[in-house]
């Protein structure tokens, strides 16, 4: 997910279809419930964290008291004072998941349509698809609203901030080096700067464990090759991540190459191509589970022109991750790096 007003981070092609495919890319991109591993012939991975359900967020204990008022720096240039949080309007999965795991899940009274996980799936949805209803959220009378920087229509911000509540824009993240930065600014707004250190220091640990999962012979040795693809089968969309896709960070923490990047897509999605398909040579496919399921599973997969040719087509090798948790770059990544790991690798010792 999880996401920017010029974000990198999904799809915008640079063909008469961009705008199209980018607002289908938009509204799954963001955070989901949790993540699913499934691949062609992988086992079990190690447990990078207590055992829990996938479609739960694991809230600190105890819950923090926020300290407030406080101002803090917005995404979009302005500073933005927080007076209360007790009513918090998160605008999209990614936002509402860091804001529950900080443990103030209790002051949360709405929801993005992709925040599916158990504590938040029976709020009442203000966004779908980055599309805010500026109504629905100011019946909901919030102390607070969090937006990504993709969050509109600009409309429907500005309707809110005239309202005058509170509005702060978070920067996206498409990294991993971003999972803290995206913590400690939502704390801070917040006022539980001491909740955001606790859970980025919990968040480093376990990212670190997940990676522990990675065998030895995958660092010594040649690495998966993996390309990232982004399918909406319903609607014709077929993209191959590049660069600034936001899945390169996730693929080399779990050992592998993103074949995307390698080869020199700059840009975040591009349309598939056989040729570009060719070149990339993946070991295995990256796609969302939703996007899997538009195509046909991987039976509809290998019918995508050129995908049966790649060592990955021709193996099915296909590994799988909900939409939006991917890349969420919150604090349940360490699950989708267990997820990868444990996919490409089979099981650990």
């Amino acid at each position: 997910m999880s996401t920017p007003a010029a974000s990198t981070r999904f799809p915008r092609r640079a063909l008469a279809l961009a705008v199209t495919f980018s607002a289908l890319a938009l509204a799954t991109l963001t955070g989901c419930a949790g993540t699913s591993a499934t691949a062609t012939g992988a086992g079990p991975g190690p447990a990078a964290r207590p055992a829990a359900a996938p479609d739960r967020v694991e809230p600190l204990a105890p819950a923090p008291l926020p300290a407030l008022p406080v101002t803090a720096a917005s995404a979009d240039g302005r500073q933005v004072t927080v007076t209360a949080a007790d009513r918090i309007v998160p605008l999209s999965g990614s936002l509402n998941e860091i804001v529950q795991t900080l443990g103030l899940g209790p002051q949360v009274v709405a929801r993005d349509i992709t925040a599916t996980f158990e504590q938040a799936a029976q709020l009442p949805v203000v966004t779908r698809g980055h599309d805010v209803s500026a109504e629905s959220v100011l019946s909901l009378r919030p102390t607070l609203v969090l937006a990504e920087t993709t969050s509109g229509p600009s409309e429907a911000i500005r309707q809110i901030r005239d309202a005058g509540i509170p509005l702060l824009v978070v920067a996206p993240a498409k990294a991993l080096d971003d999972v803290p930065k995206r913590i400690e600014t939502i704390a801070a707004a917040l006022g539980v700067k001491d909740a955001g250190a606790r859970l980025n220091e919990r968040t480093a640990e376990r990212i670190a464990a997940a990676r522990k999962g990675i065998p030895a012979s995958a660092a010594s040795g040649k690495k998966p090759r993996v390309a990232f693809l982004y399918l909406r089968g319903t609607a014709s969309v077929y993209l191959l991540g590049g660069s600034d896709s936001g899945a390169a960070s996730l693929l080399e923490a779990a050992g592998a190459v993103d074949t995307g990047k390698e080869s020199g897509l700059g840009k975040d999605f591009t349309p598939i191509t056989s040729e570009a398909l060719a070149a990339a040579a993946p070991d295995a496919i990256l796609v969302m589970s939703k996007g899997l399921e538009s195509v046909g599973g991987t039976d509809g997969l290998v019918k995508i022109p050129g995908v049966a040719q790649t060592p990955a087509g021709m193996d099915r090798r296909v590994v799988t991750v909900d939409d939006g948790v991917l890349l969420n770059y919150g604090p349940r990544t360490d699950q989708v790096l267990s997820s990868l790991i444990s996919q490409l690798y089979g099981k650990t010792a």
